[in-house]
């Protein structure tokens, strides 16, 4: 039966920090069971962060409070949603926690890995429910999952994972003179807001490694459920001076030694606007004892062309796709059944450290083992 349609109560949710995307806390209340009470920051915040996140709070009718801790106690959430700058995510999901919220964050899940083992310490101890938000419910990840687990493919022996976004980050390498500045990071991202071009935003430089890496990975887990044990990275600036500017990828590939044998590999990165007609190259390759599979992340989609169309606006549209209220849903399954909710705070944690030794791979130019 769908939560939607039952006569459950709605869930009061409190919005904390929607600097950097709104499309979480947009996700979460597209579905019935979930309303705004709240939006909320620290009053510490730089006044361009008060200012969007007032204007959220404006749109969606609900008071703006610059209190975290206001917001968790005197407005009857049940919810927190966390979409701040990234250095920040973990430290208000544990607040969430303490308060006896369940939570939904946004990715990366911090940039700190003993920040990551604060929030799995506080979500277990408070016996709240956590969601890492994640693309795992598109269509295509779920036929990939579906053919995998009917034993389609036989057992699965490896799978690559293709996830490149064409998204442009600023001027591209070579374009500025030798003598201009380095590219302030939060300066960019701030400006870049206005675009949706801010993914990610924080005072810490963050390469598309360490900011979509979680999505790439979560495919795998939903496909396969095992850890990944040992990483191999390349990541290099390609493309965007912005990141080079910032010592950060913006192209990386990563092989995965898992559990039972099984290897993975990744190559993904930001390719830039001009560089695809969809969202980006974004496909699972999935070969098994019986047989392999390959999958488009994008499909179904239907393509629409028209006489000036900004570059911004991709010609290849999704079609029937309920991500984010599946997400929802799921989440209030959890939440009413005492179940788990679909990307746990274990899970998001041994993605993130999966990442961490990635980066630090990448670096080094050697394996690296992930610890857990």
């Amino acid at each position: 039966m769908s939560l939607a349609n039952s006569p459950l109560e709605p869930i009061p949710v409190a919005i904390l920090s929607v600097v950097k995307h709104d499309y979480i806390p947009r996700g979460m209340l597209a579905h019935t069971r979930f309303h705004a009470a709240v939006v909320a920051d620290d009053p510490e915040q730089p006044e361009w962060a008060h200012e969007r996140n007032e204007a959220f709070a404006e749109e969606l009718k609900v008071p703006y409070v610059r209190s975290v801790e206001s917001a968790l106690s005197d407005y009857d959430a049940k919810v927190a949603v966390v979409s701040s700058a990234a250095e920040r995510h973990c430290d208000l999901s544990v607040r969430a926690a303490n308060a006896g919220l369940h939570v939904v964050q946004d990715k990366p899940m911090s940039t700190v890995l003993t920040e990551c083992d604060r929030v799995v310490e506080a979500v277990e101890r408070n016996g709240v429910k956590f969601m890492m938000w994640n693309r795992n419910f598109l269509p295509a990840v779920q036929q990939a999952a579906s053919a995998v687990a009917d034993g389609k493919i036989g057992k699965v022996a490896a799978i690559h994972v293709d996830f490149y976004f064409a998204k442009d980050a600023g001027p591209p390498i070579s374009s500025r003179a030798d003598d201009d500045p380095p590219l302030d990071w939060l300066e960019y991202l701030i400006a870049a807001h206005a675009t949706g071009a801010d993914g990610g935003l924080g005072h810490k430089p963050m390469g598309e490694l360490e900011v979509e890496g979680i999505y790439p990975l979560a495919y795998i887990h939903v496909v396969t459920g095992l850890r990944v044990r040992r990483v191999f990275a390349r990541a290099k600036a390609h493309f965007h001076q912005l990141q080079l500017d910032n010592d950060v990828d913006d192209l990386a590939t990563v092989t995965l030694e898992m559990d039972n044998g099984i290897v993975g590999s990744i190559c993904m990165g930001r390719i830039g606007n001009a560089s695809h007609p969809d969202i980006g190259e974004i496909k699972l390759h999935i070969v098994g004892t019986e047989g392999s599979l390959v999958i488009s992340e994008a499909r179904p989609e239907v393509s629409v062309y028209y006489r000036g169309r900004p570059d911004t606006i991709y010609p290849h549209l999704r079609v029937a796709n309920h991500n984010d209220w599946l997400l929802a849903d799921h989440f209030a399954r959890a939440i009413d059944e005492d179940g788990d909710t679909p990307l746990n705070a274990h899970v998001a944690r041994h993605i993130f450290e999966t990442v961490h030794a990635a980066i630090a791979s990448g670096k080094s130019g050697l394996p690296v083992d992930v610890e857990r």
